[in-house]
């Protein structure tokens, strides 16, 4: 692998210094890939509207086509924040106005590719900031293969597309997978909630992989609610993204509850306990089991 030094037409940034990470890629077959550090892009889904396309100037790498707002991640960026203020860059997506939903990521070892999914969450125009695009379009799902897309776009949009029908949510059975460790949590049941859900907390924010859900892609951003249920329901929690749900008398019948609510709307619904009698009662109303340990497992 060898990093090339910048050339003329190349992605540039719109202003300020050039990154480490802006520079070419070039394997020894002699393919480049634009990004010393990878490259990521967003694909925003409005609900309305469709998804946000850029149509690539001319002069550009495999101009004239449709692709995704994204570039080169800057050095220590993670993909998620790297897709997120590419598309800021380049398109005027505002960070707080999109949810990630997926991430689906081709590697091909000396250089990879993260297509971050997002759903739209607050409405926007999106705005040409960078010499790159001729055009900023929200594409109806069912045109976007009739455009002419960026190479790699198009092999990768028949996954995608799929994978947009797909929202996983995943109930916590906090009490169950407390008690799933010997750890003196029947001295603070409110503590030890506390922790726990800090833990599930951090988890929602990083994302599973997806093998953990049966899924395409590469890592989800899964809705993830916890019920608590008596004495833990007195615990202290700053708990975002988790929803955490106060059971006002049975800890089972408000999982039940939840689990049946999320059923209406997502797809797949994995609740996590080792109970089995409350297994079967949410696996009757269309959701999927998982044990206290797998959940233990991710959380580390």
């Amino acid at each position: 692998m060898t990093i090339q030094p910048p050339a003329p037409g190349e992605p540039r940034r719109p202003h300020g210094p050039r990154d480490p990470g802006d520079a070419w890629v070039e394997a020894p077959t002699g393919e480049r890939y634009w990004g010393r550090f990878g490259a990521a892009g967003l694909l925003a889904v409005d609900a309305e509207r469709g998804v946000l396309l850029q149509h690539r100037v001319s002069w550009s790498h495999f101009g004239d086509t449709w692709a995704l707002p994204g570039g080169a991640r800057h050095q220590g960026e993670s993909a998620r924040d790297g897709a997120l203020r590419e598309s800021a860059e380049e398109a005027g997506v505002p960070v707080d106005a999109v949810q990630p939903r997926f991430e689906s990521v081709l590697d091909l070892g000396i250089w990879s590719y993260t297509t971050l999914v997002a759903d739209v969450t607050t409405p926007f125009e999106p705005v040409i900031s960078d010499p790159e695009s001729v055009a900023l379009e929200w594409v109806p799902i069912d045109e976007v293969a009739s455009r002419p897309l960026h190479p790699a776009f198009a092999a990768a949009w028949p996954m995608l597309r799929d994978a947009l029908q797909v929202r996983p949510a995943v109930v916590v059975d906090v009490a169950n997978v407390m008690g799933s460790v010997p750890d003196g949590w029947w001295n603070d049941r409110a503590g030890a909630a506390s922790r726990l859900i800090a833990q599930v907390s951090r988890w929602a924010v990083e994302g599973m992989d997806a093998d953990h859900l049966g899924l395409a892609a590469t890592r989800w951003f899964p809705l993830v609610a916890a019920v608590l249920e008596g004495e833990a329901r007195a615990a202290d929690v700053d708990a975002d993204p988790v929803e955490v749900f106060r059971a006002p008398g049975s800890g089972d019948d408000e999982i039940v509850a939840v689990a049946a609510s999320l059923v209406e709307s997502r797809n797949p619904v994995v609740v996590v306990t080792s109970d089995r009698g409350l297994a079967a009662r949410v696996e009757a109303i269309g959701a999927s089991v998982r044990g206290a340990r797998w959940l233990r497992e991710q959380l580390g």
